[in-house]
């Protein structure tokens, strides 16, 4: 049996941008169902043809690409079901960025990614993992994060439900850690910590392991310093 092709919409107010991408991705058998000059036409773009990944500019008129990225994933919009979103930022610390992800974003690239990269970037998304690399996840979090004062954080109720191995788990994922990575530092099989990752998310009803980042530190698990008790 083949497995369908991967669909695609490109949201961006420059046409240059959209062509290119677009140009990138179909050279790769990927179908680019639509483009987006602007966020409402991106909400209207996924309800019209349901794709697998949405490349997103948050700067755009009319509605920008943070509402749009909100409206798709967060309201149970028409089409939108297993539907992953890229935002596409000019700088790699732009303030939207933090917001984006919080929106339900699968991570972001910058606009100067290469072709291989932009292309290996759709694919990952849509099999379901993230694009936060460990030292732009600590960035985003050190620059845009809630900062929490107290050295005594209450972590938030919804990872109660955590076993003490998930919670580390938990703890190591929010730093950005692959889990080829997790699995080395755990000394677990890859297949052992993708259970676990898959339960984590499971359990606290999360997208994917942006979502799992975000959480990790708006509830105090981690600090923009590190894992809290890790010395």
């Amino acid at each position: 049996m083949n497995t369908p092709a991967l669909r695609a919409v490109i949201a961006d107010d420059q046409a240059l941008v959209r062509t290119g991408f677009g140009m990138i991705l179909a050279a790769d058998g990927i179908e680019v169902t639509a483009e987006a000059a602007d966020g409402a036409e991106a909400v209207d773009a996924v309800r019209r043809t349901r794709p697998d990944v949405v490349l997103m500019d948050i700067r755009m008129p009319r509605m920008d690409g943070i509402e749009a990225t909100r409206r798709i994933l967060g309201s149970g919009l028409d089409g939108s079901e297993g539907t992953r979103v890229i935002i596409l930022t000019t700088y790699d610390l732009d303030h939207y960025v933090y917001a984006a992800l919080t929106a339900g974003a699968s991570g972001f690239l910058l606009k100067d990614v290469t072709p291989e990269h932009l292309v290996a970037a759709v694919r990952l998304v849509r099999s379901g993992d993230a694009l936060l690399a460990p030292t732009i996840t600590r960035r985003l979090i050190e620059r845009f994060a809630h900062r929490q004062e107290s050295p005594r954080v209450r972590v938030h109720p919804d990872l109660s439900g955590l076993t003490p191995r998930e919670l580390e788990v938990l703890r190591l994922l929010a730093t950005g850690l692959s889990n080829a990575e997790l699995a080395d530092r755990l000394c677990l099989s890859p297949t052992t910590v993708k259970t676990h990752v898959g339960r984590i998310l499971s359990k606290l009803d999360l997208r994917d392991r942006v979502q799992a980042v975000v959480l990790a530190y708006e509830s105090g698990l981690i600090s923009p310093q590190g894992p809290l008790g890790a010395g």
